[in-house]
């Protein structure tokens, strides 16, 4: 079953990634699937507080969860952010992008 679920994550990648060349530029690409296809916004919890999902980002090296509390906004990078059962519509992207990185 795990390579079944693998294989549909490298698909994803795949369809993503397919004229990136380097890390940088499929790094971009995974991000632009994220923005079109992420279910916005959508709440989790980090460290045991509800927090709400506003949008995702890329930074240099990374994609990164905008999330906001009341006035307060923090930005936890994409592989560590907790994601909520059920999922929101599009976290396979989420997957997808956690196993190009490696996790």
């Amino acid at each position: 079953m795990a390579s079944k679920g693998n294989a549909a994550l490298e698909a994803l990648i795949a369809e993503a990634t397919v004229d990136a060349y380097g890390d940088d530029e499929q790094l971009t690409d995974l991000f632009t699937m994220l923005e079109e296809h992420l279910a916005l916004p959508f709440t989790t919890t980090v460290l045991g507080v509800e927090v709400t999902v506003r949008k995702v980002d890329l930074t240099a090296d990374s994609i990164v969860a905008v999330c906001a509390r009341g006035r307060h906004r923090q930005r936890i990078d994409l592989l560590d952010l907790p994601l909520p059962t059920p999922t929101p519509d599009g976290a396979a992207w989420i997957d997808a992008y956690r196993h190009w990185a490696g996790r």
